[in-house]
């Protein structure tokens, strides 16, 4: 129970690594709220997770509009007072836009950089906010090994969690006097219902000769590190 009747708030948290996380800061006692644009999907996970005795709750969020990061945060405060851990695990890139540096379209590589950075830096801005008034609070940010080690594509990707690791360190020097942590977890290929469908055996298969444990993260296990910047232990 690290996480006890404190209130989450989990980003693009339907599937992958934000229901990990969703998953596992309820079973350390959260109160955890689903941010999603699939409400349905959304409710169907909430109430599947609330009948194993967790309390899980949701609100609407759409990254093609800004405004409902903004909203989602609102929310959960007018809800429940406060809030006390913001994780941004929303981030997106397109296989068949995201390519190379000499062949990605500039305004396809302003778009991806524009929508993953608006994501974190508009939901951290009004988190921030209401943290700062409530005594401080922990922003999570999902960001990506390819942010510190470059690809042979996803440029656009990259370059926004790259953004994202600078964006993050200065949130935790800017806002420490507020008490507030801000940490970003960075992981590698993670077995989630994307990668599997979007990678091939082979490519797989390559990447692993690259990886001394010769295995592919678990979402379960990036989730694991969100829990410890979650609690008071970090």
């Amino acid at each position: 129970m690290r996480l006890k009747n404190k209130i989450i708030l989990v980003t693009a948290s339907t599937r992958g690594i934000g229901l990990a996380c969703v998953k596992a800061c309820a079973k350390e006692g959260a109160i955890v709220y689903m941010a999603a644009r699939n409400l349905e999907l959304a409710a169907k996970e909430a109430d599947t997770l609330n009948n194993q005795g967790y309390c899980v709750k949701y609100v609407y969020n759409d990254a093609g509009k800004p405004e409902t990061f903004v909203n989602m945060v609102d929310e959960v405060v007018e809800k429940e007072g406060r809030l006390d851990v913001l994780v941004n695990n929303f981030g997106t890139s397109d296989p068949k836009k995201d390519l190379d540096f000499s062949r990605t379209d500039i305004s396809d590589y302003l778009d991806i950089v524009t929508l993953n950075l608006k994501s974190v830096f508009i939901a951290s801005q009004a988190a921030a906010r209401h943290m700062a008034a409530h005594g401080g609070g922990s922003i999570i940010n999902i960001s990506s090994i390819g942010g510190l080690v470059p690809d042979i594509s996803q440029v656009a990707y990259g370059t926004s969690k790259a953004a994202i690791n600078y964006l993050t360190k200065l949130i935790a020097v800017q806002e420490a006097s507020n008490h507030i942590r801000c940490n970003a977890v960075l992981p590698g290929m993670t077995a989630t219902e994307a990668v599997e469908k979007n990678l091939s055996d082979d490519f797989r298969n390559l990447f692993l000769r690259h990886i001394p444990l010769k295995k592919i993260g678990l979402p379960e296990e990036i989730a694991a590190a969100v829990v410890y910047f979650a609690s008071d232990e970090s």
